[in-house]
């Protein structure tokens, strides 16, 4: 056999083998076990550290909430809810005629939030259970997926961004609010604990049919977090399973 004519033999089978490598990239796991601190999870613990005046996004809540767009008649998607101080906002803000979508891992952080939502009178907010790839909404149902300090513990980034970009309506927005890692600057827990800085975490989101509004850091009251805004792009096939 020719050297030529075995290559040519050979050169399928090596397709097939880098599809399958750029499929293990795009919808494996980048962080496996990045969220095993929120089973059995302790509510009251969590939402001390989540509601701390110490703790930035916490403080700025309503500004980060302007800066969102978070306005009334949204259907909007806190990604990433945990003890839901910004599904109490948002659903404040969108009113009667708008719906928030309080998504989230962890059961005790769900039971939480519907329990405060019953007792607040808040029937515009429905909570989502969600695996670790998906936000598990119906496609075109929100206007805003919001991502807040949430973003690094997406253990499937790939699959994750598909079913926003699926949820989301046309042109809608995806907002992610995450920590700077910066080399040098950033402190030590930051560099220890999340994945990826600033410029990956666009390539990313942009890859996966999204369209950066800004490069501009739209919270520059943030000290320690950035905050970008996102437009969904329909491309054919961008948000397919």
């Amino acid at each position: 056999m020719s050297r030529r004519f075995a290559l040519w033999i050979a050169a399928p089978a090596l397709l097939v083998l880098s599809i399958t490598a750029c499929r293990t990239t795009d919808t494996g796991s980048v962080r496996p076990g990045v969220n095993d601190d929120y089973r059995n999870a302790n509510v009251a613990e969590w939402q001390a550290r989540f509601e701390s005046e110490s703790r930035e996004i916490y403080v700025e809540r309503e500004r980060i909430a302007d800066a969102a767009g978070i306005r009334e008649g949204l259907m909007v998607a806190d990604i990433g809810a945990g003890t839901g101080f910004f599904t109490d906002l948002f659903a404040r803000r969108v009113g009667p005629s708008g719906l928030v979508y309080a998504v989230d891992i962890t059961p005790e952080f769900i039971a939480h939030i519907d329990a405060h939502a019953r007792a607040e009178g808040l029937h515009n907010v429905r909570t989502v259970l969600c695996p670790a790839d998906s936000v598990d909404l119906p496609d075109a149902s929100i206007d805003v997926a919001f991502v807040c300090d949430t973003y690094h513990h997406f253990e499937f980034p790939a699959r994750s961004l598909r079913s926003i970009h699926r949820a989301l309506r046309p042109r809608g927005q995806l907002v992610v609010i995450d920590f700077d890692r910066v080399p040098g600057v950033s402190r030590e827990w930051v560099m220890n604990h999340v994945r990826a800085g600033r410029e990956q975490i666009i390539d990313e989101i942009t890859a996966a049919g999204f369209e950066l509004l800004s490069r501009q850091n739209d919270a520059p009251y943030l000290k320690e977090n950035y905050l970008l805004r996102f437009r969904k792009i329909d491309e054919p096939g961008i948000a397919s399973p």
